[in-house]
């Protein structure tokens, strides 16, 4: 079985370090499967789920991203995410709440900077919610 390493890499932490035998990227012009051997690339990354298959399992690794850049190389993938949360460590009560704060937070911005920090935090809540949905409509 082919495989390939993967890398994800928040501003604050690495999310994800090991092998994966298939990944899914949320990416500008839509979700982007990558198997081991493709071709090189490097994409935008949209607010979404990033889903990683474990090489040797069938177990599936969600980390929500908010944004931020996708390399891939025939054997490594390397994603730098603006924000990125691993599955185990979210809340849906948390991530909506968070939401409601950047929107609110954005209809006050004064500035450029209020204006962007704003925009952040509501794509990385955007993110966490989408992971979460997906999570619940996958249940087995």
């Amino acid at each position: 079985m082919s495989v390939m390493q993967v890398e994800v890499v928040s501003n604050e932490d690495q999310i994800y370090s090991g092998e994966a035998s298939f990944v899914v990227v949320p990416t500008l012009s839509g979700e982007l499967g990558i198997y081991p051997r493709h071709e090189p690339i490097m994409s935008l990354v949209r607010p979404g789920a990033l889903r990683l298959t474990q090489a040797g399992s069938n177990e599936e690794v969600l980390v929500a991203v908010s944004g931020g850049v996708l390399e891939v190389q025939p054997d490594k993938i390397t994603i730098l995410a603006d924000v990125a949360i691993r599955s185990t460590e979210m809340d849906q009560a948390r991530a909506e709440e968070a939401k409601r704060a950047a929107e609110q937070d954005l209809s006050q911005a004064k500035d450029g900077e209020a204006q962007a920090k704003a925009q952040a935090a509501l794509a990385a809540a955007i993110a966490e919610l989408k992971t979460l949905d997906y999570l619940r409509m996958h249940k087995k």
